[in-house]
């Protein structure tokens, strides 16, 4: 997405892109290297780390569900805003997850996801949350969106056996499941995936927005 709003505004606006993981910003700055000099990144943490400078606009994707305290994001996020400044931010509803047909390692895995989330202190179904969240720290004018992604094939059908995969170290961490387990449904969903005329998804996903009042 930073790559995208940088080339959006073009080479008389700047972007900044923020990530507490060195080797996403690493990996970050390496692709950087081709793109127009507007663009630079930050190794930063939304709730702890100094966010100073003035935004037009603060984009947040996938960023909420995961952090114990949103709202107290959300409110660093508006001091960096210029009046009139707009947030977006994006997050998913963990609940608005399907397959067809009806799947038991599709099951399985959005409990296993739900709790280890549940567990690390973040919020899988904070979608519809949003726009109470913004409207809790000021903003105004305030809209939504809903996207539900889906497919027959492709990318959107096997980002649930990457996400377990990805996950995996940190379920068995915490007790959640054996590493038996997540291999066979890491398996089976992989399987379900690639199956003609099935159909995958992954969470439903809420977009919403809002703007800091011009008179603070």
């Amino acid at each position: 997405m930073s790559f995208d709003i940088a080339r959006l505004v073009g080479e008389k606006g700047r972007v900044v892109g923020i990530d507490r993981d060195q080797e996403k910003i690493a990996l970050a700055r390496q692709e950087a290297q081709t793109q127009p000099g507007n663009l630079e990144f930050r190794v930063a943490d939304v709730l702890n780390d100094n966010l100073a400078g003035e935004f037009d606009l603060v984009f947040v994707r996938f960023v909420l569900t995961h952090l114990p305290d949103p709202s107290a994001a959300l409110g660093r996020i508006r001091g960096v805003l210029r009046p009139g400044g707009i947030v977006v931010t994006v997050d998913i509803d963990m609940r608005g997850y399907f397959s067809y047909p009806e799947n038991a390692a599709v099951h399985r895995f959005v409990e296993l996801n739900t709790l280890l989330s549940q567990r690390r202190g973040g919020d899988p179904h904070i979608g519809p949350r949003l726009p109470d969240l913004l409207a809790r720290n000021g903003f105004e004018r305030i809209q939504l969106n809903v996207i539900q992604p889906a497919a027959l094939e492709g990318d959107i059908k096997l980002l649930t056996p990457i996400t377990l995969e990805n996950i995996a170290g940190a379920l068995v961490e915490e007790g959640l499941a054996s590493e038996i387990e997540v291999g066979a449904l890491a398996a089976e969903l992989y399987e379900f995936a690639r199956t003609p005329g099935t159909v995958g998804t992954i969470p439903r996903i809420f977009e919403a927005w809002g703007t800091k009042s011009v008179s603070n």
